[in-house]
């Protein structure tokens, strides 16, 4: 059971990679905030799928979740779109792997998160493995000028700004979601990461709808229109989702996200095949601690 969380976070690490390639190969149809919903929306039904299937195949029932855990379903579930917006609209300034890579300087966040929220403490090794591999992301995405041209300083800042932002609130909901887990009652691992995937993904659809028929009428229109586009973020999205939950539901959330930087090598070989985006060397530098980071993590 020990290295099960290390396979689903590498599992999910590797899918949620494609789950950003497509998103982005969306924004040219629905734009930012159309593809930063697409994955909610969409992924909700493949979700509650997921979940049948599980139940149909072992017979047992979804598990029982607490006031506190729905709160805090909720919570994770609204930082959580904010999070996935930032990231999209970040892409449009800088290169996908640079993006993916600012987003992902959440890993020290998500440690001080859990301690307040949950009081979980990292070791010494774990410590460093954590602080390897951010450092690998800080210096990753450290602005350059190729990376900014031709929108120069100003770009930067805001860049800066969303990756940031981004990066707070998905460690955020990524605390919020390890808590809501532990607030369920029974159930396996696997059942409880469905469950919950199922109740988070119908909640934000719930806000998403709501906030586009009352603000954003041609975002929705878009989305209705490119349907089939959103397929694709959707599945991969809540597959990926599926096994981060897992993995929250069998390890703090600190270790998994560090453990989950491996993404960011991921996405410097999706940056350069599948977008043919030139990379820095301090990108490649950067890519290769958060791999010794991660390996820090697999030995402690």
């Amino acid at each position: 059971m020990s290295f099960l969380w290390i396979g689903a976070t590498l599992v999910a690490a590797a899918a949620q990679t494609a789950r950003n390639a497509a998103q982005r190969r969306l924004i040219r149809t629905v734009g930012a905030r159309g593809a930063a919903y697409a994955r909610f929306l969409f992924g909700a039904p493949f979700a509650f799928l997921f979940l049948a299937a599980w139940c149909a195949a072992t017979g047992a029932l979804p598990p029982h979740s607490g006031l506190d855990g729905s709160l805090w379903l909720l919570l994770a579930g609204a930082a959580q779109i904010v999070a996935t917006a930032l990231m999209l609209s970040l892409m449009q300034t800088r290169s996908f792997f640079a993006a993916i890579s600012l987003t992902k300087t959440e890993p020290a966040l998500v440690a001080l998160f859990g301690f307040l929220a949950l009081g979980e403490r990292l070791s010494a090794s774990e410590a460093a493995g954590v602080a390897l591999a951010t450092f690998g992301v800080a210096l990753a995405s450290a602005p350059t000028r190729r990376a900014f041209e031709p929108q120069g300083t100003r770009a930067s800042t805001r860049s800066l700004v969303l990756g940031l932002g981004s990066a707070g609130l998905f460690a955020l909901s990524s605390v919020a979601f390890r808590a809501a887990l532990l607030d369920f009652s029974d159930g396996s691992a696997f059942l409880r990461a469905a469950t919950a995937l199922a109740m988070a993904l119908a909640l934000q659809s719930a806000l998403i709808l709501g906030a586009l028929a009352a603000f954003e009428r041609p975002a929705l229109r878009a989305l209705a229109r490119d349907w089939r586009g959103g397929l694709a973020p959707g599945f991969i999205g809540a597959f990926a989702s599926l096994f981060w939950f897992l993995a929250f539901a069998l390890q703090s959330a600190a270790l998994v996200r560090a453990l989950g930087l491996v993404e960011t090598p991921f996405a410097r070989l999706v940056s350069r095949h599948m977008f043919g985006e030139t990379l820095a060397p301090a990108e490649t530098v950067g890519a290769a601690l958060i791999v010794a980071g991660a390996l820090i993590l697999l030995l402690a």
